[in-house]
């Protein structure tokens, strides 16, 4: 079943005393979501930029495995950022940037994307688990973002649980989505068509998805 936590470090894990934060659900699925990242990555320089990275160990982990990509991770809650600039000091990498504070809700995301400080046009979004915890203005703001930000050949990647054609794909996440809607109205397993509406409004497509573990999903976007 697909999981959902609205900050970790409040969730009963451990937490180092650096501040490092651990997300049991990247535990599971770091290495399948890397299966699908890296073809498209491989053999590519650029600049990638996370939204929404949680405890920052995606963001690690990716960044030891594509050497040539300048990493940009970003998070909205202030625990989370702490937590993402631990992982970043404690891996080392010279590829990860500091993480930035983006409100995906706001189409333009945050200064750092226009006062040259932050990333140039990106080849990659990836972003796990965040448009079902969060209003519909997060989705919306997301896919904005990524068509202003996307380079002409880049890719969003969208990951989590997805409904197909208003049916949910597993009884798991139907149980998931009645308890999400209890604890705001607001959230929920979102639609395959609702989404591809988004992605079509800005200028993009879906060009694929993957099956992965615990009946979530990748969806795969690309400009038309």
């Amino acid at each position: 079943m697909a999981e959902f936590v609205t900050e970790f470090g409040k969730d009963g894990r451990r937490v180092e005393t650096d501040g490092r934060l651990d997300a049991a659900a990247f535990h599971r699925n770091h290495a399948p979501i890397w299966a699908v990242l890296q073809p498209f990555l491989v053999g590519k320089s650029g600049d990638v930029l996370e939204a929404g990275s949680g405890t920052g160990q995606h963001v690690v982990h990716f960044a030891g495995r594509s050497p040539d990509i300048v990493w940009w991770p970003s998070d909205f809650n202030a625990n989370h950022l702490a937590s993402i600039a631990a992982w970043r000091a404690h891996a080392d990498l010279a590829n990860i940037r500091a993480p930035m504070r983006i409100d995906l809700s706001d189409p333009e995301w945050c200064p750092e994307m226009h006062n040259g400080s932050g990333p140039g046009e990106l080849l990659a979004v990836f972003c796990a688990n965040v448009i079902h915890i969060a209003p519909w203005r997060v989705a919306d703001g997301l896919f904005a973002g990524a068509a202003r930000y996307l380079r002409s050949d880049g890719r969003l990647y969208l990951y989590g649980p997805f409904k197909r054609d208003g049916k949910h794909t597993a009884m798991s996440n139907a149980v998931f989505d009645a308890s999400l809607r209890q604890q705001d109205a607001e959230w929920g397993v979102r639609d395959l068509g609702d989404v591809n509406a988004l992605a079509d409004r800005v200028g993009l497509s879906l060009i694929g998805t993957h099956n992965m573990p615990a009946n979530n999903m990748i969806l795969v976007f690309g400009r038309r």
